[in-house]
């Protein structure tokens, strides 16, 4: 098992303090490992991929608080609204169409994140500023949209993850002012969740810290 349970308490204790959530990213970890974490008292997990996260969530304490933190495809909604709590990464209008399609049909209200493009590279999925100040975010009456997220470039300039940290808190503000109920910015990962958290994140997404180096061969 590769759980460094000592890291855990640590970066826990240092995140409820400032009233941060941590989401535990356990792709491609084992149950075992997601079980250390949840003796320890932990429930909020991030998943990748849908049939990773189904199996898991099969198998696994119903009190988990199940995270998509990857890029969802619409055809495989239905199979993770039965249990999802937060699903991070929407970002496009069809999306938000299918989630609350399928969560009506299971009479839940789905809770999400918009995805921010703030990355320069093309790869990076998400709405653009335009898109975002022109979605209505109450419009749909089985989707919950919370707050913002967006993941940087990927760079060792600390300097340029910063200015794109910054540039998201920027929107996200902009958006809470005519939006209070927007509360939730997560951004921020293992290698740079200090800096995320200097600049306004109030939800990170760790996961090498807690579960080592992961094997990316599924």
């Amino acid at each position: 098992m590769t759980v460094n349970k000592e890291s855990y308490k640590q970066l826990n204790d240092e995140l409820r303090l400032s009233k941060i959530t941590l989401v535990a990213v356990s792709k491609t970890k084992p149950i075992e490992d997601i079980l250390e974490l949840y003796d320890l008292g932990h429930r909020d997990f991030g998943e990748n991929y849908v049939q990773e996260l189904v199996e898991k969530a099969e198998q696994l304490p119903k009190d988990i608080r199940w995270h998509f933190i990857g890029h969802l495809q619409t055809n495989k909604v239905k199979l993770i609204v039965p249990f999802v709590y937060l699903v991070h990464g929407v970002d496009s209008l069809k999306l938000l169409q299918e989630i609350n399609k399928q969560a009506e049909k299971r009479s839940r209200v789905i809770h999400c994140l918009l995805q921010v493009h703030i990355a320069q590279e093309e790869t990076k999925f998400g709405f653009d500023e335009s898109e975002l100040f022109g979605l209505k975010i109450n419009q749909f009456t089985n989707v919950k949209i919370d707050g913002l997220m967006g993941m940087t470039s990927l760079t060792d300039d600390m300097n340029k993850v910063r200015g794109e940290f910054t540039h998201l808190k920027t929107l996200f503000k902009k958006l809470q002012a005519s939006n209070p109920q927007l509360k939730t910015l997560s951004m921020g990962m293992s290698s740079d969740y200090k800096i995320a958290i200097k600049e306004g994140s109030n939800m990170v997404r760790i996961g090498s810290l807690l579960f080592g180096e992961r094997n990316y061969q599924k």
